[in-house]
């Protein structure tokens, strides 16, 4: 949370929680631009006067929403992974649903772009590599030679999917962002990421040949 952002007390808490849950479904809708601090504050159940004595400006409530949303992403990744091996699919499966609001949220504003989005990947990064370093302390996920690439790599994946959104309902189906689909219609993309992500693709020794050839670059003698 920025410093100077206006601080919630414990009595105003529930308006300042409408007022995001209102902001990210309609950020999501219809972007930032297409919606109004009338319209948020219409849907909250508040004033527009209590949205600026809580965030200040428009500008600064999309970045709150940022933070909020970034903190339930993560709040959901550390639920999944503290199961560590005995990890509950259908929960799993659950927790998807449960945040298909938070997906469209962030479909959109990554598609709109801005300032704002590099610190939102590098927040949801160094995220990443808490919860995922403690899932391979609970022996749910491999330890990997290079962890903080390897959470880049999947952090990157994973919103690119989000603003490839259409395209992944169009060739499989798939609508990460229909809070009314049930969780069964995500298995066209789910069982091949489990399957990519347990089993693999390339036969053992690829990596290895790999890391050859990179150290071959590093160093021409080796030739």
């Amino acid at each position: 949370m920025p410093e100077d952002e206006p601080a919630r007390s414990g009595a105003d808490r529930s308006g300042a929680d409408r007022i995001l849950d209102a902001a990210i479904s309609g950020f999501g809708e219809h972007g930032v631009k297409g919606t109004s601090l009338k319209t948020i504050a219409a849907e909250a159940g508040v004033s527009q006067a209590l949205i600026l004595h809580h965030f200040g400006s428009k500008d600064r409530l999309h970045q709150a929403c940022d933070e909020h949303v970034v903190r339930l992403v993560r709040q959901g990744k550390e639920s999944a992974m503290g199961q560590g091996p005995q990890l509950d699919p259908l929960l799993a499966l659950r927790q998807i649903e449960d945040s298909r609001p938070l997906l469209r949220y962030l479909a959109r504003t990554l598609s709109e772009g801005g300032d704002h989005i590099a610190h939102l990947i590098d927040e949801m990064v160094a995220d990443a590599e808490v919860y995922t370093g403690a899932a391979v302390e609970a022996g749910l996920i491999k330890p990997s030679a290079h962890p903080r690439e390897r959470n880049v790599v999947l952090v990157l994946w994973s919103l690119g999917s989000l603003v490839l959104h259409e395209h992944m309902k169009r060739l499989l189906g798939v609508d990460f962002l229909d809070t009314e689909a049930p969780p069964e219609n995500l298995a066209p993309y789910m069982l091949p990421v489990v399957e990519l992500f347990t089993q693999g693709v390339f036969e053992p020794g690829t990596i290895d040949r790999f890391a050859d050839a990179f150290d071959t670059l590093d160093d021409p003698d080796k030739e």
